[in-house]
This record gives C-alpha cells, structure tokens and sequence, in this order.
C-alpha cells in the first residue's frame, strides 16, 4: 500500500505530485553584485525537481533586503531572467517551484546595505547575531527603526517581488514570515517596542505582515501563495511575551487571504521540535482553514506518520535535501541518504551542491 506521503495533492493552484516538500535553504552561491542566480542554481534545482514542490533559498524583495553576501533577489530584470533559466528547466524535469521572498530587517550589516546605510528594524534594537560578510562572519549591525510612512514601501517591494516571480515562471511564492526577519521581528514582543499603529497590541504587531500578505494575494491570487511562520523559535535572536495568542490571532486571519499553504517551523528552527507550556501547535494547525505543511526535522517515519494521521498535509525537508538530490524517491523506497559534508553548504561553487549522487549513480559503482 504506497503511504500517503507520497500521494499527489493539489496546493492551491500548484498540482503537487506528492507531499514532500523542498524546504528553503540559503547555500550563498548566487552573483554578489547583481543578486542573479546562474548555471549551478539551474543544476541544482532541476536535480531536485522529484520534490512535490521546491521552495527556493530565500530571495531579497530588495536591495535593503538583503542580509547575506551571494544571496539572490527577485526585484530586477536581470534577476528575473536569470531565474527564469531554473524555473524552465525544474518544470522540464517534470516539478514545481515556488520562490520565498524575504526581508531581513535588522539581520544584515552596513556593509552589505545600499550606501553602507543602517539596516531597517521595527524598533532600533540590535539583535546579538552574526552575519556574512565579505569580511566572513562579524555581528549584525544595529539598525533604525522604520518610519511609519516608510510601510506602504515596504509592502510595495513585497508586491513588486511577487509580480517579478510571476513574470520568472514560478508555480507561487512564499512570503518569509519566520525566523527572526522582519515580518517576524514585527510580530515578536522582544524586537518591536513600537508605540504606533504597527506596535504594542498583537493586532498591531500583525499589522505589517497582513498588509504584506493582502498585497502579495492582490498581485497574485491567494492560490498561487504560501506563508511560511515560525511561531515558538528563537532563531535570529528573538522571543515573544505570548507567542500562542499572537500566532493563534495571526493564523485566524490568514484564513481570509485563501493561501495555497501555511508552512510552519514546529519548534527551534534546526535545533529542537520541544515545546514549552502554553505552546499548542495542533491548535494553530486546527485554526488554518488551508493546506499544513509541517517543518523541523522530520525523518520518514515522523513525515508517513504526521500525513496519515493528518496533523500535515505536506512536510518540508531541509537538510537532507542537501545531500539527497533525488531525496523524495529515497524516502518512498526508504532507501539510505547520503549524508552532508557541512564545509561545502555555504562555498561557493559545485562541490557540495550539485555533485551529491543519485541512487542509480551509487548502485552503478
């Protein structure tokens, strides 16, 4: 009997063919200078197209936006174009792909900023990070609070982004509301000590991100766009009062956007799916009228058991999608994985991207 892990499922408008899914993962191998992605990228994704759906390595809505060196965009022609490449050949090889739009807010650093400007933030609070740099990893930069007129820009970027991915040839876009970047640092009570419309009450922290989320669903139809939301995670050095009544207001009213998914971080991002009293993920999953996909280290048998059970209608994979090109064909055949080498993840060229070994490719030896 095959698993329904490895069913078809329609998300939104994306026809996937099975439920697993390729989590975002920034590897830093895109041009510095022009944010565009290239021939490796093309590689890359199109060995990984067996993923129900792919969601791309964060990309920056723009150039203030950006918080790591080699990190690509989605806000120019030439970017578009270059994207464009990948898009063609995942679909050739018979996949989907949806880019995540991302924003860092206060993880970057001066140097990495248009004209060496401050970062922007909701408040101007540091976050007591590393990024990388030119220079290699140095703390994050303090960054200035955003101006009350600077919102509608914000979202405007955010709607500029998903119109360039919709011209790229995407299935969607995933709006990046998780870990610790700017739509979660708005969101969170520890990074947001605002005393306007857009800070203090939970409806006032959510503000941001449900403007962004209407004005990317007016750009391109709810069913073409998924939000991914990190609701108990510290990652990028941040932390909420009451993290259970924030998200639980911000997941009831997402239900009004129609999206293709809600993609949730269950738990510390990479680190533990543990939760701390009062944290209820079965009850934001039960709020969302839409299709779950669950993320946070699932192995094949949490993934089998969390779609049978229906507690996911999808499951994310990350690292191991680093390694195992043909990763959903291994699950389904609960074949061995190639395990990852952590000094090629951020290099910058093939090795460690796009010469991982297929099945075939090892039973051939």
């Amino acid at each position: 009997m095959t698993q329904e892990l490895f069913t078809p499922l329609k998300v939104g408008a994306i026809e996937a063919k099975n439920r697993i899914v390729m989590a975002p993962l920034t590897r830093s191998r895109a041009d510095n200078d022009t944010g565009e992605v290239n021939d490796l990228h093309v590689e890359y994704y199109a060995q990984r197209a067996g993923a129900g759906i792919i969601i791309t390595e964060a990309a920056q809505i723009s150039p203030e936006g950006k918080g790591y060196i080699k990190t690509p965009g989605i806000y120019t022609e030439g970017q578009v174009a270059a994207w464009k490449k990948v898009t063609d050949a995942v679909h050739k090889a018979g996949g989907k792909i949806v880019i995540q739009l991302w924003h860092v807010g206060r993880i970057s650093h001066v140097d990495i900023q248009p004209n060496g400007q401050k970062p922007v933030a909701p408040s101007a609070i540091a976050a007591n990070m590393k990024t990388f740099t030119g220079d290699g990893m140095v703390p994050t930069s303090e960054p200035r609070a955003l101006e009350l007129e600077e919102m509608p820009r914000i979202v405007a970027d955010y709607v500029h982004a998903t119109k360039m991915a919709k011209k790229a040839g995407f299935d969607g876009v995933e709006v990046h509301g998780a870990n610790g970047y700017l739509l979660d640092q708005f969101m969170k009570t520890s990074s947001n000590k605002r005393e306007d419309a857009y800070g203090g009450s939970v409806e006032n922290r959510a503000r941001l991100l449900l403007e962004v989320m209407e004005g990317v669903t007016n750009a391109w139809d709810g069913d073409h766009v998924g939000l991914r939301l990190s609701p108990f995670s510290p990652a990028n050095d941040i932390a909420d009062d009451n993290p259970q009544e924030t998200f639980e207001y911000v997941v009831r009213e997402l239900n009004k956007f129609g999206l293709a998914y809600l993609h949730i971080v269950e738990g510390s991002t990479g680190q533990s799916r543990d939760l701390k009293e009062g944290e209820d993920l079965a009850k934001l999953r039960q709020l969302f009228d839409g299709i779950y996909m669950a993320n946070n280290l699932y192995d094949r048998e949490m993934a089998i058991k969390a779609v049978a059970g229906g507690t996911a209608d999808l499951v994310a994979f990350g690292r191991p999608y680093i390694s195992n090109p043909d990763l959903a064909k291994r699950l389904e055949l609960d074949a061995p994985l190639n395990e990852n080498d952590p000094k090629t993840v951020y290099a910058g060229g093939k090795e460690g991207y796009i010469d991982y070994p297929f099945m075939e490719e090892i039973a051939a030896e």
